[in-house]
């Protein structure tokens, strides 16, 4: 069933050739955001854990749900989340860069909270890096409250350092 709010859609992704897209969008996205941030050789790593093809089959079977965001039948970004017990775990939300400050990351919040409300959860929580100052005001800007800082190991000598951000879902 493909969502459509104000001009996008946000269409389930489980083909092979939908993964595909995603995948190559994640990397002009990463390299061109994140790159600075956290250095190439960490991006290159995130990309193959986590935004392979194969990494998100995986985490399909793990229960992730991944959308293509599109506007006009162009695919502008993607999003991942999984339920959880007591909330809504946004795991990925990357805009292209045309598409920021457009308000597509507030109508995104708008349908995920339409998700945690069929699932009677009240919050919507998603990690942040603590230097993507940009992404945390706009997540600000959205509702979410900075919930606390965390640090995990993903291994290859890499750790992501970010705060834990939550956002209350009105019921």
């Amino acid at each position: 069933m493909n969502h459509h709010i104000i001009g996008i859609q946000f269409i389930p992704a489980l083909s092979e050739e939908e993964l595909i897209a995603i995948q190559t969008l994640a990397k002009v996205i990463w390299k061109e955001h994140y790159q600075p941030i956290i250095g190439l050789q960490q991006v290159e790593y995130m990309l193959d854990k986590f935004q392979s093809v194969e990494a998100m089959q995986s985490q399909i079977l793990d229960g992730y749900y991944y959308f293509q965001i599109c506007s006009d039948q162009a695919l502008i970004g993607y999003l991942a989340y999984k339920i959880h017990e007591n909330e809504l775990f946004l795991s990925k939300i990357y805009l292209s860069k045309d598409a920021r400050g457009k308000g597509y990351a507030r109508t995104a919040i708008n349908f995920l909270e339409g998700v945690a409300k069929q699932h009677s959860l009240f919050c919507i929580q998603l990690t942040v890096n603590k230097n993507n100052t940009n992404t945390i005001a706009a997540y600000e800007k959205i509702g979410f409250i900075k919930k606390e800082a965390v640090v995990m190991d993903i291994g290859n000598g890499f750790v992501m350092d970010d705060f834990v951000m939550e956002f209350t879902v009105d019921q």
